[in-house]
């Protein structure tokens, strides 16, 4: 079973925005809904938003209007958009298949500063 391979974590200034991508073998490509996670420190992971094949998403109430997820079905990739970070952002963001979900990947770390 191939892992999630999520990137584009970085360390930002508050405010500021950041664009993570993921490609989790051939789920994308093959239509199934998709998430994104994240796991902040001391806290256990949550599903920060959701996209189905044909694109409709549904967002975490405290991301709601700053992140916005994507696909590529075509290249099998996922995104993540995320504005107007916030320090209660910080955590390592994951991906993973909503309904049947791959071994957990590495993720990728977002820090935001205040």
């Amino acid at each position: 079973q191939v892992q999630p391979v999520e990137s584009g974590g970085d360390l930002v200034q508050a405010g500021g925005s950041l664009r993570l991508s993921c490609t989790a073998s051939g789920r994308i490509t093959s239509g199934h809904t998709m998430g994104w996670y994240r796991r902040a420190p001391g806290k256990q992971r949550e599903l920060v938003a959701s996209i189905t094949a044909g694109g409709s998403t549904n967002y975490l109430d405290s991301v709601q209007g700053r992140f916005t997820c994507s696909r590529d079905n075509a290249n099998n990739m996922l995104y993540l958009e995320m504005n107007s970070l916030k320090p209660e952002d910080t955590a390592v963001y994951y991906c993973n298949d909503l309904w049947s979900p791959l071994m957990w990947g590495q993720g990728t770390q977002v820090t935001v500063s205040s």
